[in-house]
């Protein structure tokens, strides 16, 4: 095999494990949604996912994935033909026939080996299961690579008629339809039929759209599966029909194909043209690396850090005739961030979808009746946002079900459904987006809380702990209720990690239980990582920026009204009094005050904080930069980025510098800077 073949090879194998692993994912939902009711289009879309890889993973050359998925859709065309019912137990085989494909999959990739015998060993059981719903034992499918006439020359010939009406788009992926008769005409006798009733007129014509559709009456001995293989990378979109006709009936089938009823092709053609309409209009999408992303979002970035400071030079050069091509420039660059960064922006449905067969499989192991309702799918967030945030979410998930669902019943003796509900939801906040988990469950005892935190020392027993420190502590390292160690929980890890990173991910997390009736968790994240919008402040000779989406808002600060409330620096805002914390005495700052400095109000866990400073110089679209690895420990900044006149600006990290000042604070009179009361 030559290299150019060899990459061709190796493109075709990567396309497929990307459209495999959505495909998987769909099986998933799919399989689960059937397990709780019977859904002729949820059987068919499982049908279609596993017919997809199947005949996808045989053009790639990876046989055993296409030979053991043919068993399983083998089974799924007796549920479609109501041979086997669905059920629960049908859905179990379905994600134990999901999981088994993947993991061959990933053994024909160089990952770890399929265990031996495992595959004969499920196709037994999909056997069985046939047998069980009172079937005949399933006949044994050749390779699907195989011709089938070689494989199926036992069999009767049967008469088929085939309807196809292909997308309007057809051209567009580089179908031909002469191949596909000439493939259908190679399982045997064929006689085709083309239909140019839909064709407009030349005024509307578009050159590029299929218009044509065909039927045929196929003799053969092939099963309809076979058949069905012929139209596998073209159906999409289209019309596929596929019937028995008996023999004695094919000259009549043929003659009413031949000559169709003028009312029948005038309803046909106001239908083909609609379609070609809407497909012609449809969105077509693409496929592109995340790396390669990435790499666009950082030029914006540069972009974006550049013409920040062309604006500034031209400001400060006063040169009139350069206003108008920098404004445009401005606007220009403004469109192309927020285009960027659009096309980095995924529904959050793509992570929640992943999390049914977790909760399924978990609460089954658990021996718990979980339910798992989610909302706000359609929510975006930027995909290196999801790419983090399904760790917190798995952790989050494991401890519901684990920690907070009672048994079914003791769930019934306290007058709640046997079954619990967990609802995962998304919404957007401003500039945030809220992902919050929510249970009905037996909540948080505060009191076990609070003593296991004594028991592990990581509180003083004398601690005087307001509601939300003690809902807090479950996020310290090593904190765990759990009275044994299992498989789910009990080693004191999840979520310290839940918050660890979301910390990372510049988020916060808030906690809420009813005890006895319900806990939620709400995590609160910014929309991109990428470029934000913040808010430049001069402190001494520094300049900082505040995340724009924690600013509430800005006042003066006189130093009469310098005032402090048990021992910590307050000021009263419209009657509400808010701690503040001083930038300039915390991070030891040289230089005289101004006479009225600035106070930036921000909103943290639910709590108005604020921050002296020098001046506001106003808002400021910051891209943000790492701070490197000799800055790695810099807690209280987040990031940086280059001003216009080539300077550097801190971003500041208002949990942690809320976090440093609450030390110090609690060292010199502990205290905590956030008491006002």
């Amino acid at each position: 095999m030559s290299e150019m073949e060899t990459k061709a090879q190796n493109n075709w194998i990567d396309t497929f494990l990307q459209e495999a692993e959505e495909l998987l994912a769909e099986i998933d939902e799919a399989a689960l949604a059937m397990s709780e009711g019977d859904s002729e289009e949820t059987i068919n879309r499982i049908f279609r996912a596993f017919h997809t890889i199947k005949g996808s993973s045989g053009m790639c050359g990876l046989t055993a994935v296409a030979d053991f998925t043919h068993h399983i859709e083998t089974l799924l065309d007796k549920v479609r033909s109501g041979t086997i019912a669905a059920s629960p137990k049908l859905a179990d085989v379905v994600l134990a026939g999901r999981d088994q494909v993947r993991a061959i999959i990933a053994a024909e990739q160089g990952g770890d080996p399929v265990p031996a015998g495992s595959s004969e060993k499920l196709i037994e059981v999909l056997k069985s299961f046939a047998g069980e719903q009172g079937t005949t034992t399933m006949p044994n499918i050749a390779r699907a690579t195989e011709t089938p006439s070689s494989v199926l020359t036992d069999r009767k010939e049967k008469a088929w008629e085939i309807r196809f009406r292909p997308c309007p788009t057809l051209f567009h992926s580089g179908g031909n339809p002469i191949l596909l008769m000439r493939d259908l005409s190679s399982l045997g006798s064929c006689e085709v039929i083309t239909h140019f009733d839909a064709v407009p007129s030349l005024e509307t014509i578009d050159p590029s759209a299929c218009y044509l559709w065909w039927t045929a009456v196929l003799h053969t001995t092939a099963d309809q599966d076979a058949i069905r293989d012929v139209f596998m990378f073209v159906e999409d979109g289209g019309e596929l029909e596929i019937k028995p006709v008996a023999v004695a009936a094919v000259q009549a089938a043929q003659e009413e194909i031949a000559e169709p009823h003028l009312e029948a092709a005038a309803k046909a053609q106001k239908s083909a043209e609609s379609g070609v309409s809407k497909a012609l209009t449809k969105e077509s999408t693409v496929r592109v690396p995340s790396g390669r992303l990435d790499r666009l979002v950082n030029l914006v970035g540069e972009l974006v850090m550049n013409q920040s400071r062309l604006t500034q030079m031209m400001t400060q050069i006063g040169a009139p005739e350069l206003a108008n091509p920098v404004q445009e420039i401005e606007r220009l660059v403004a469109e192309l961030r927020d285009d960027v960064l659009g096309i980095r922006m995924l529904p959050i449905g793509t992570l929640f979808s992943r999390f049914r067969r977790m909760v399924h499989d978990l609460s089954q192991e658990l021996g718990k009746e979980v339910d798992l309702v989610t909302e706000g799918a359609d929510t975006e967030l930027d995909k290196s946002i999801l790419d983090q945030l399904g760790e917190p979410l798995v952790h989050l998930l494991r401890n519901c079900i684990d920690h907070g669902f009672e048994p079914g019943d003791e769930r019934v003796a306290k007058g709640k459904p046997r079954r619990g509900t967990i609802r995962l939801t998304a919404a957007h906040n401003g500039s945030s987006v809220v992902v919050s988990i929510g249970d009905d469950g037996r909540g948080i005892n505060r009191a076990a809380v609070r003593a296991k935190a004594v028991e592990k020392q990581l509180i003083a027993s004398e601690s005087n702990l307001s509601d939300k420190e003690i809902l807090n502590l479950i996020m310290l390292p090593g904190f765990s209720t759990a009275k044994s160690i299992t498989n789910v929980s009990g080693r004191g890890v999840g979520m310290d990690v839940v918050k660890r990173q979301i910390d990372t991910l510049r988020g916060t997390v808030v906690i809420a239980s009813e005890e006895g009736r319900s806990t939620t968790i709400s995590l609160s994240l910014p929309l991109t990582l990428a470029i934000i919008e913040g808010l430049l402040v001069q402190v001494s000779n520094s300049r900082l920026i505040f995340p724009m989406f924690a600013v509430t808002e800005n006042v003066e600060l006189q130093a009469s009204e310098r005032r402090q409330k048990n021992c910590r620096n307050v000021i009263s805002v419209r009657g509400e009094l808010i701690p503040y914390v001083d930038l300039r005495a915390l991070f030891q700052m040289e230089g005289d005050r101004p006479e009225i400095e600035k106070i930036v109000i921000v909103e943290h866990e639910e709590q108005r904080v604020g921050f002296v400073v020098d001046r506001v110089l106003g808002t400021h679209q910051t891209v943000l930069q790492p701070l490197g690895r000799f800055f790695r420990n810099v807690a209280v900044a987040s990031g940086a980025t280059i001003m216009g006149d080539g300077g550097v600006a801190l971003i500041l990290d208002i949990a942690s510098t809320i976090k440093l000042a609450d030390q110090r604070a609690r060292e010199a009179s502990s205290t905590s800077i956030l008491t006002t009361a």
